[in-house]
């Protein structure tokens, strides 16, 4: 066993990472543990990988070499997604201690108690366990896990490789969790999975969580985070529209506004269907914001297709774009397909995009300029200012101020920063 009790700890990836990072520091504290920043000596480094895209196995890489920089004589501990995926392949990068997949990295304690040589542990996806997860005091607002895995066959996607099948926390737990969270003074918790519309708890949906959390729970606000466009129901619609406590704030994944392209990624809806939802969301909830993911050079997807795209985003009300780069990946159906982009048009799209979606979000924001709004603000100190969001996600800044950190405040908007952030006064 290690003797020594420091440790430190990297997430790299989605929210869903960020939660379960958490979960596993609190799990090392304990039994003794330390945590200290990722920057300082640590005897133990816990690094917590994403697979999405090649960027983010290079990016593990670096980290796994920068931590034993850091912490030379550290014990390091690689989990999570890449883990998952490509374990011998991390196993025999030198800096690394032990690789441990998906059944085992919440057991981290009781694997450090009998360190052995053994290099890869828990990588069977069979018969997976769920195992319940929710952030604390690494960020302002708290990420709460309440499904994981994933069972739709998207071509693109190796997420149902590295988490397995859907399966679900259920209600009870889920409310226990948000109760201990707001305790803690978190005033804002972010619902989190790999597809949370696919939430079930006996007869329970996710529109039925959803409701108890809004009669049931003393946190001020909630947010669902990313969720499948045929998953959001007219009840979640509605109860979202007449909550004190969640937020008008959708992110609803498109990935592409070809049919043609949709079908080959296999996603489980047309642009009709997309159109309909969000329209419908716009409709019901006028303040609302909504965020959207879209992939970029996916096989197949000529100049027209993703003119195609371009000209279906420019239709809708959508306030912002999260954009990604089409990114091969091992075992996929999407390998195996012709019509392959080539990376210079992959890239050169992923700039428009991202251009749109700046216009995008500072069209949204000029909607409420001088509107008054309530903001919950950051803990952290970014260069002499405070950053907070609304309830509807417009990004706010005022010089800093420690006694408004982790506060809701009423504020009037007053102009767009050269930077598209949002200048405010409070009232």
């Amino acid at each position: 066993m290690l003797q020594t009790k420091k440790a430190s700890f990297y997430t790299l990836g989605c929210k869903l990472n960020f939660s379960e990072t958490s979960t596993i520091s609190r799990q090392l504290s304990e039994i003794g543990f330390t945590k200290v920043d990722f920057t300082s000596k640590a005897d133990l480094v816990v690094i917590n990988t994403c697979s999405v895209t090649e960027n983010a196995n290079r990016e593990c890489k670096r980290i796994i070499k920068k931590a034993k920089k850091i912490s030379p004589l550290a014990y390091i501990i690689v989990t999570g997604c890449f883990a998952q995926l490509k374990p011998k392949l991390i196993s025999e990068i030198p800096e690394v201690n032990l690789v441990l997949g998906a059944q085992e990295k919440f057991n981290i304690p009781k694997l450090i108690k009998n360190i052995n040589k053994e290099k890869i542990v828990g990588c069977e996806l069979e018969n997976l366990a769920y195992e319940s997860s929710f952030s604390l005091y690494d960020r302002t607002r708290s990420f709460l896990k309440i499904q994981d895995g994933c069972d739709y066959p998207c071509t693109y996607c190796t997420i149902p490789l590295a988490r397995g099948k859907s399966r679900c926390d259920s209600i009870n737990n889920i409310i226990k969790n948000t109760n201990i969270i707001s305790k803690r003074g978190v005033k804002e918790i972010v619902l989190t999975g790999v597809n949370i519309g696919e939430f079930k708890d006996n007869n329970n949906n996710f529109s039925d969580l959803v409701s108890k959390l809004d009669e049931n729970s003393n946190i001020d606000r909630f947010r669902i985070s990313s969720i499948e466009p045929n998953k959001i129901t007219n009840d979640v619609i509605n109860i979202v529209k007449n909550s004190n406590s969640f937020m008008p704030h959708f992110h609803i994944p498109l990935q592409s506004g070809s049919d043609l392209i949709l079908s080959r990624m296999k996603r489980r809806y047309n642009t009709k269907l997309y159109a309909n939802k969000i329209n419908l969301i716009y409709d019901e909830i006028k303040n609302v914001c909504i965020g959207v993911d879209v992939i970029v050079g996916f096989p197949g997807e000529t100049k027209e297709e993703f003119e195609k795209t371009i000209n279906f985003i420019k239709s809708l009300p959508i306030s912002y774009l999260h954009v990604f780069t089409y990114s091969e990946r091992d075992n996929t159906e999407a390998i195996k397909l012709s019509e392959v982009v080539n990376i210079s048009e992959r890239k050169e799209r992923s700039k428009k995009l991202r251009i749109l979606s700046n216009k995008l979000r500072r069209s949204f924001y000029e909607k409420f300029l001088h509107s008054t709004q309530k903001v919950l603000f950051e803990h952290e100190n970014k260069n002499g200012y405070l950053y907070g969001f609304t309830e509807n996600y417009i990004k706010v800044k005022i010089k800093h101020n420690k006694e408004l950190s982790g506060s809701i405040q009423t504020v009037n908007l007053q102009e767009i920063d050269t930077d598209g952030i949002m200048n405010i006064k409070i009232i």
